[in-house]
């Protein structure tokens, strides 16, 4: 259970008492709150009391009356607002005193509530408050977060791309100025290479628009009922030329047709990157092979190779949005690092589990169970 702390500043004894018996056992509960909210309260009876506490620790919400002896409550407003404390400021004013607590809120007060109020007015306005305060940080923390995903994939996709780009231009400048001789058969070293970098480009961007669609929610699925064993073929023969240019044997094992009920684009999506991890990160004559298998509940797709493998301390980072292991064995790899986070946040929406068993130097397993029906 959250709690919210409130401060009451207000001379009237009464009043700060009769505030701290009202909400001592009073729960604020929404619908979109992860779990209830409850009040714990602080008591000011002036307020350069109430300063002394806002310095020590600023609370969540003040209950702010004006009239009061010594400094008024605009002026402890005036300070909240000049320090840029974090608290929500609601003023309670006597009927008399609406025109000030209007003001009030125009120069920073969330709301107000007229004394004297009885205790029913008091749980509704916080409930209203809790749920705006809630709200508030919601918002603020969306946007924190917002702001470090842009910066971070604005970092990583420059990274990614200027590398290649560089190296595409540089190619294409070698060419213009006919640097290795007259004739196309000079240059078809520099046109393959080229090739290659607009290649990893192009993954990137594709790997970005899938990750963005998956966490956006847009795009909608389409399930039907979709066998495995045929989306692993396409997998596989996208991969072979590439499998073939690094002598790695890929096979395909399944003695049944694997069904289940999912989006076929997102299943390839899962048997592309599996599958093409494990042609990338293999030995010159090494393995692959896709084995699925099935029982009434789940399938399972698992592939494995016999590659350079997974550091243990490296295995727990694997499907983290833009993590790349990097080992001398891996540094001239190209990926976008995103891969296997996608595999992982499709695999959760379909409630279905990833599972990695790997030594370094003796190849990797990846084991992906899905449930044939997914529950909606």
């Amino acid at each position: 259970m959250a709690t919210f702390s409130v401060l009451v500043v207000d001379d009237e004894a009464g009043i700060r008492s009769g505030t701290r018996r009202i909400l001592q056992h009073f729960r604020v509960d929404y619908p979109f709150m992860d779990e209830q909210v409850e009040f714990e309260v602080l008591e000011a009876a002036s307020g350069e009391e109430a300063l002394d506490l806002i310095c020590q620790q600023p609370p969540d919400i003040i209950l702010l009356d004006n009239k009061l002896p010594g400094i008024q409550g605009v002026e402890v407003l005036e300070f909240i607002k000049q320090k840029n404390i974090d608290s929500l400021v609601v003023m309670i004013t006597s009927y008399a005193s609406l025109e000030i607590a209007v003001k009030a809120t125009r120069d920073g007060a969330f709301d107000f509530i007229p004394k004297p109020f009885t205790p029913q007015e008091l749980r509704s306005s916080m409930e209203n408050i809790a749920k705006q305060l809630f709200l508030r940080r919601m918002t603020r923390k969306m946007n924190k977060e917002g702001k470090q995903i842009r910066f971070q994939f604005l970092s990583v996709l420059s990274h990614e791309l200027k590398a290649p780009l560089n190296a595409v231009e540089g190619y294409l400048r070698m060419m213009q100025e006919r640097q290795a001789g007259n004739r196309l058969e000079d240059y078809q070293d520099m046109i393959l290479r080229s090739l290659e970098r607009i290649k990893g480009m192009r993954t990137l961007i594709l790997d970005l628009l899938d990750l963005t669609r998956i966490e956006s929610g847009s795009g909608k699925a389409e399930y039907t009922k979709v066998c495995i064993n045929e989306l692993a073929q396409t997998a596989i023969d996208t991969m072979r030329p590439y499998a073939i240019q690094r002598d790695v044997n890929v096979y395909l094992n399944a003695s049944d047709r694997i069904c289940l009920a999912g989006d076929a684009n997102e299943m390839q999506i899962i048997l592309n990157n599996l599958i093409s991890n494990a042609v990338k990160y293999n030995r010159e004559g090494g393995r692959v092979d896709c084995t699925l298998k099935g029982d009434k509940e789940n399938i399972h797709i698992i592939v494995s190779d016999t590659g350079i493998g997974i550091a243990s301390e490296d295995q727990e980072n694997l499907f983290r949005d833009f993590v790349r292991i990097r080992t001398p064995e891996t540094r001239n790899i190209a990926g976008s690092g995103l891969g296997l986070s996608i595999v992982k946040k499709l695999v959760d929406i379909y409630g279905g589990i990833i599972e990695v068993k790997s030594k370094t130097g003796e190849g990797s397993i990846f084991t992906v169970t899905l449930p044939r029906n997914r529950e909606n």
